[in-house]
């Protein structure tokens, strides 16, 4: 509020969405509205008044026992008001006339146009209705600005409080992907290994998913999004698994790539080698000297002289990276932001700055970020066929501190001597 100064803000969160028929998907709140009012109910919108005499109401749905007693436990206005510590709550029923009141004469709106076209045409609905008051002296605000710009620049650093959940989410889904590394054998469903790592989830409290599950046995994982997750996982292959949960609202999210039978053979390890190194010299790239893209350019050296080194590609390492050669096998950036979403708020360049490369932001503590390198080898007349359909990433949560960084999926192996341990064991 005090970065908006005189104007108001509304922010609603996420409608119910339904699954098929009457059956509803899993309710999953707004991040932004979450992120500013710690509340989890559907059918809730959060207004927030600057300038001289800032204050913050919410809107929520009313108290009703009937409906509890098919639905579950409603805080209703007054509890909501007390336990949030909201300056004003109201029934979601008095919103109109409520917003009606309080948008007039405003100079400044605060709303995210274009994220939802029911709530835009609402919020037009209101702007209209007000102009159609303006004989009688009242006026609309002729500045409307996206609250997500605002909300970004403070989502993007995490307090010492989120730091410590988000810990607690990445230290569940690293259980979990060490559980699933033991248990996966040959001749297995890639979804029999999907359900060990989502069972542990749950058994950690971890309210969900954060994304959905990528196991991918053999080449499989070529495919940067496969999710199918259907397939038999075969003796000699690699399985590649994406996977994170969300705990309170926040992500982790951690790939790691091992093979199905238990060691690393051949051109598996030789690029398993490849892209771990990678990811270690990004890793080290993350601290407060470095811009944003340090991380990925860092990764991109060690992978360039890797493919020239493996025969993958040819020439040298600047005209491989000139003329992109490398993007045969490596197609995606290093990383992104990582939050109460998993591919969270915030801005990866400045808006100005005197250069291409002076663009990049600044990494600053309290940021935290993947960092997540791959080699996909899919089948071609210049590769190899020792490399054919092997497909690796590894995928690390990494938070910035005064001094470097802290990585939070630190627990979940991925040496070559740990998972072979772990999977003998």
């Amino acid at each position: 509020m005090a970065s908006m100064g005189e104007g108001l803000a509304i922010v609603p969160t996420a409608p119910e969405a339904i699954r098929n028929r009457d059956s509803h998907y899993p309710y999953r709140f707004d991040s932004y509205f979450y992120y500013l009012t710690g509340f989890k109910e559907p059918e809730s919108v959060l207004v927030l008044l600057g300038g001289a005499q800032p204050k913050t109401i919410l809107f929520c749905r009313d108290k009703d026992m009937e409906r509890e007693i098919w639905d579950g436990f409603r805080y209703g206005a007054d509890a909501a008001k007390e336990q949030f510590g909201f300056d004003e709550a109201y029934s979601i029923n008095q919103l109109d006339a409520v917003v009606l009141k309080l948008l007039a004469n405003q100079p400044k709106l605060y709303f995210s146009l274009g994220e939802n076209a029911i709530w835009d045409g609402r919020v037009t609905g209101w702007l209209n209705s007000l102009r159609n008051q303006a004989r009688t002296g009242v006026s609309v605000p002729d500045d409307v600005r996206d609250i997500r710009k605002l909300v970004d620049e403070m989502r993007l650093y995490k307090s010492p409080f989120e730091q410590e959940i988000m810990r607690q989410s990445a230290n569940i889904a690293a259980s979990a992907h060490n559980r699933a590394i033991h248990f996966a054998k040959p001749n297995m469903m890639e979804y029999e290994v999907e359900a060990e790592f989502l069972h542990e989830f749950y058994r950690k409290g971890a309210q969900a998913p954060a994304y959905t599950s990528i196991v991918a046995g053999g080449a499989n994982a070529c495919t940067l999004h496969y999710n199918a997750n259907n397939c038999v996982l075969k003796a000699g292959d690699l399985l590649l698994i994406d996977a994170g949960c969300e705990l309170d609202g926040y992500a982790s999210d951690i790939t790691r790539t091992f093979p199905v039978n238990g060691k690393f053979i051949g051109a598996q390890k030789d690029v398993y080698e490849l892209v771990l190194a990678s990811q270690l010299a990004a890793i080290a790239k993350v601290n407060t000297s470095n811009h944003w893209n340090a991380p990925h350019e860092a990764a991109l050296d060690v992978l360039i002289q890797g493919f020239i080194d493996l025969k993958l590609c040819k020439g040298s390492k600047e005209s491989v990276l000139e003329n992109g050669d490398y993007r045969q096998f490596y197609m995606h950036r290093t990383g992104h932001w990582l939050g109460l979403d998993v591919h969270d708020a915030g801005e990866y360049k400045y808006a100005k700055a005197k250069n291409q490369q002076d663009n990049w932001r600044a990494l600053q503590p309290g940021m935290t970020l993947t960092v997540e390198p791959g080699c996909y080898i899919r089948p071609a007349d210049n590769v190899p066929e020792a490399f054919w359909n092997i497909g690796i990433r590894i995928e690390d949560d990494v938070l910035v501190t005064q001094h470097g960084c802290e990585v939070l999926t630190s627990n979940a192996v991925k040496s070559i001597a740990d998972i072979e341990a772990l999977m003998q064991y």
